[in-house]
Order: structure tokens, then sequence, then C-alpha cells
């Protein structure tokens, strides 16, 4: 996924994603009180967790905003992962363990779906049902359209999965995941509702609320796997550690690039560690004034990198030996 850029084109999919899973989370509730059905109460639970996920989302974007201090002098960028792999737990257990259990317990007692009374007068339960997941459908596919749009600009040439496993944002995919699984949801549920009224088989709603689950579960463990990386720190892609290494190899009196760390503080602020040889015959004055231009030209050329740390050390293959530290930082 290309590096930055990405706050605002996740911000309008989250919020797209909010609201659409508040109208979804509302009807799908409506429906279960008056139909009774078990794949719409499960469909209601998720859609209600995803909104909460969404405002989770936004409250840890703006938390990752707050600048450094002297307790946290790296600054908060890493807020934003933290309540993304929150996300994924509530998936995991307000979603999908949820959708399971309320499926066995259908299973175990199965019972046809009701009428709707609406106004005094009769509505059929199963076209009630066939109507809000209608509608959800509708809602969350628009919602899925603005955040794969949103994915689609930030991914480039890479290929989705690629792009995914990659990102540094979890915000755009994670919105992306909730609402491909959500739709998935839609349909097992819509099938489970039809096969239970054309074959007179009311445990079928249930097992398509535990259809409901292991896709939610699925999806939770996948983005718990994603968000893990992240939050414990992950190196920046290997494209910009090139470009790096290319800038600093370009700089008059850099003899060897002995080592370069990077490491993803927030989705667009990266952490750079050079270890490098400078040419002996350079003053203390001279290096420091290479420092400072190393510094100044890698965040002018890589928008991502914010702070910049520069050990002078000799090269000497196999061995690290250590020599006087010249620091560039923010």
């Amino acid at each position: 996924m290309a590096e930055g850029g990405g706050g605002h084109a996740s911000t309008g999919a989250i919020y797209t994603a909010a609201g659409a899973n508040l109208a979804i989370a509302a009807a799908k509730f409506v429906g279960a009180a008056l139909t009774g059905s078990t794949a719409m109460l499960a469909e209601g639970v998720h859609s209600l967790v995803d909104t909460a996920n969404q405002i989770l989302l936004l409250f840890g974007m703006r938390r990752a905003t707050k600048p450094a201090d002297a307790r946290h002098p790296f600054g908060y960028g890493r807020e934003v992962y933290f309540y993304a792999f929150i996300v994924a737990l509530m998936i995991f257990l307000g979603g999908g363990i949820f959708a399971i259990y309320e499926g066995v317990e259908k299973i175990g007692h199965p019972e046809p779906v009701q009428d709707a009374v609406v106004f005094g007068r009769p509505i059929s339960g199963f076209w009630t049902n066939v109507a809000i997941l209608g509608f959800a459908i509708l809602a969350e596919g628009y919602s899925f359209l603005v955040a794969l749009r949103s994915f689609w600009a930030e991914k480039g040439e890479r290929p989705p999965l690629t792009a995914i496993r990659r990102s540094k944002d979890p915000a755009l995919f994670t919105v992306l995941a909730e609402d491909a699984a959500a739709l998935i949801g839609l349909v097992i549920a819509l099938a489970g509702v039809i096969l239970a009224e054309v074959l007179h088989r009311p445990a079928l709603d249930g097992w398509a609320s535990i259809g409901i689950g292991l896709v939610l579960v699925g999806m939770a463990l996948f983005l718990m796997v994603e968000t893990h990386g992240l939050l414990i720190g992950e190196a920046a892609d290997p494209e910009v550690v090139t470009a790096i290494r290319e800038i600093v190899r370009a700089e008059p009196g850099v003899i060897h690039v002995n080592e370069v760390l990077t490491q993803h503080l927030g989705p667009s602020d990266v952490l750079v560690n050079l270890s490098l040889d400078f040419s002996d015959d350079l003053s203390a004055g001279e290096v420091e004034a290479v420092v400072a231009r190393l510094d100044a030209t890698l965040k002018r050329k890589v928008s991502d990198v914010k702070q910049v740390f520069i050990e002078a050390e000799a090269m000497k293959p196999g061995t690290r030996t250590a020599g006087p530290a010249f620091a560039a930082s923010v």
C-alpha cells in the first residue's frame, strides 16, 4: 500500500460504514423482534458491533494525532494499532461467538418464523425478513464500495492481499474486511431464511447463524494477525528502506551504509536508525553537517520519515565497533 496519505480516505470510509451499520442494526433488531429469526438477531448484533468498532477506530485515529510528550517521546501513533486490535477482538467475541451460540440454541429449539404485526395488521414474517435483509445488502454494499474505492486508491499496483498484508493503516483494511464479512453474512442469513421457509425446516435459520459466526471468527482472526504485527512494531516497506539507502549512499562523505533500521510508529510515522561509516578525513563539524543534511533530505524525499537517528561507526565485516554517535531527530 502507498506509504502515507490514507488518513482522509480512511476517515470517510469509516463514517460511511458507521452510518450504514447503525441503520442496518436498527432494521435487523426490529425484524428479529417481530419475527423471532435467530439469524436476523445474530446479524443485528453483528451490525451493532460493527458500529461500535467504527467508533473505536475513529477514537484511535484521533488519539494517534496527539503530540509527543515527556512520557511518550515518540508520540501516540500506535494508538490506532491498539484500537484496531480491540476491534478484531470485538468481532471475534461480540459478533462471531454470539452468532454461533445463538445458532446452536436455535438448532436445539427450532421455531418457525413468526408473522409480524405492524399497526395491528399481520405481515408475513418471511417477507419482513427478506425485505430487511435486502435493505441491509444494499446499504452494506454501498459502504463496501466506498471502502473498496479508498482501498484501491491506496494499494497502488500491488495485489489486494499483498496490499493488506503490507499496509500500515489498519483502519482502512479493517473497515474493508468488516464490510466484506457483513456482505457474506447477509447472503448467508438470506439463504437461511429462504431455505427455512421453503423447506419448512426452521433449524436452517440456526445453521445460517452458525455460518455467519464462522465467517466473523475467521475474519477476526485474520485482522488479529495483521494488527498484531503493527502493534509490536513493523519495519517500513522494502521499497522505503531501499529509497533510504540510495539517498544515504548518494551523500558525499559516507563511505558505507552499515545498517538501516526502520520502524512504524504509526501509519505515516517512520523512525529511521542509520549506522554509517564516514570518510576519515572529515572533521567533527563536517560530520555534523552531513548528518543534518541527511536528516533534512530523508524527511523531504520520504514523506513518512519523521525521526532520524544516525550513528557514526567504522565498517568492520562481521563486527560492530562503536564510534562517536551523532543523532538527528525531529
